[in-house]
């Protein structure tokens, strides 16, 4: 994918313009973070002590200026003192930040995916609560931690921080991330969160092995020894259950299957409690499709359902809005308008489901801009202390809950560039 992000670091950019030059995470500094000095003039960097950022400092750049990419030409560097003025001295959250994060060549998906996660408080609190720990081998959660943590402790409430020391690991750590070309924002969440949970398996593995581990026994059995759930798996993890009910005998199988987010499929005008609905329709097995039953020990038509049997504490839902185009021989964006609302509640859960009331708040949206998913741009929008602010990489604004309507997508031709949430968060208020 390739990304169509706008960058001008003045000023709105102009059909046709220019602007500077594509920061690389090996060619920047580690000790500053960035502060635009007025509309007019250049990137400075605050003096060491006052603005430190462990995640490096990196020049204006380039993303390339496509007409058709769909995103909006904010205005880059936009003075820090206008968002605290959007929100108010009184109204300014106590110990909140609000960091932009530079882009180092078509890394938008992975800002947007960074400041959605950072605004899902359970997420962000373990992050920085295992940056307080003993010092650790570099590896990916090492350097996310740090990155939180020097936002977490700003002394400026707003600004721009370069995610270098993140970056330049994810690319040591993933051969798919190691280059310019834009990737998707949902298989970057998925490598993040799972990428995240191995380590920390790993490391009470150690732990245990090492017998550091209280309460730890080095002889119990292998069967015991399988990997332990994290605060990943508290946080993101919930349960389906494929029922399936063989028409014959009427005898009703199941089988438990554990996601971190939940992919489905949109269709024109509706809403995320219908993509869910139809996630969960029941569908017939015959013909060919035939289901084995063990109790007929034979091929029987069946009825087969999906059900959500676990809630998960923040329920991620990803909109399948890449699809295979088969006369075109390639992927297509369907830019449907899919409504999704501030407060969510999950109708398609199984009968023996816990919290089958859930209530669910939006916290943030992963938000992808332009007409296919090879050009395009990521942008987030999130929910923080009763407001909403829109994070395009370094710039950051205050947005009004009605503007969220601009992301539900577009009514007609899915060819025409849209801002469509990509990837939802949902909150559960207890």
């Amino acid at each position: 994918m390739e990304c169509g992000c706008l960058r001008k670091p003045a000023a709105r950019a102009e059909p046709g313009s220019t602007s500077g030059q594509r920061a690389d995470p090996e060619d920047v500094s580690g000790s500053e973070v960035l502060e635009w000095s007025g509309r007019g003039g250049s990137w400075k960097t605050g003096p060491p002590g006052t603005e430190r950022a462990d995640c490096g400092t990196a020049p204006p750049h380039a993303d390339g200026d496509h007409p058709d990419d769909g995103s909006r030409r904010r205005v880059k560097g936009t003075n820090a003192s206008a968002l605290e003025k959007d929100i108010g001295p009184e109204q300014f959250p106590i110990n909140e930040h609000y960091f932009g994060l530079v882009n180092f060549g078509n890394t938008c998906y992975c800002n947007s995916v960074l400041q959605a996660l950072y605004f899902c408080r359970p997420f962000r609190e373990n992050v920085l609560a295992y940056k307080a720990q003993q010092k650790k081998k570099e590896n990916l959660l090492t350097c996310l931690a740090d990155l939180f943590h020097s936002i977490a402790t700003q002394k400026k409430k707003v600004g721009v921080i370069p995610p270098k020391k993140f970056i330049s690991r994810l690319r040591k750590e993933n051969d798919l991330f190691d280059n310019y070309m834009q990737q998707d924002a949902h298989e970057f969440l998925n490598y993040l969160l799972n990428t995240i949970a191995d380590i920390l398996q790993e490391e009470k593995k150690q732990e245990k092995q090492n017998g550091k581990l209280k309460n730890g026994n080095m002889n119990e059995p292998a069967e015991n020894n399988k990997p332990e759930l994290t605060w990943v798996h508290e946080i993101f993890q919930g349960t389906l259950t494929n029922e399936t009910r063989c028409l014959n005998c009427e005898t009703v199988s199941s089988k438990d299957e554990d996601f971190l987010d939940l992919s489905v499929d949109v269709e024109q005008n509706t809403s995320i409690t219908h993509c869910l609905r139809d996630f969960s329709n029941t569908e017939t097995l015959c013909s060919e499709q035939k289901y084995y039953c063990e109790t007929c020990c034979s091929k029987q038509e069946a009825q087969k359902r999906m059900r959500v049997k676990k809630l998960p504490m923040i329920l991620a839902l990803h909109l399948k809005r890449f699809k295979y185009m088969e006369q075109l021989h390639r992927y297509t964006k369907l830019s449907y308008r899919v409504v999704f609302p501030l407060e969510l509640r999950l109708f398609n859960t199984s009968s023996d489901a816990v919290n089958l009331d859930r209530m669910y708040d939006l916290v943030a949206v992963v938000v992808h801009c332009g007409s296919g998913p090879n050009r395009g741009h990521y942008i987030t929008i999130v929910k923080s202390h009763g407001f909403w602010l829109l994070f395009d990489d370094d710039i950051v604004e205050k947005i009004d809950a009605q503007a969220i309507e601009e992301f539900y997508g577009l009514t007609s031709d899915i060819s025409k560039n849209s801002e469509s949430g990509y990837i939802l968060f949902y909150q559960s208020r207890e």
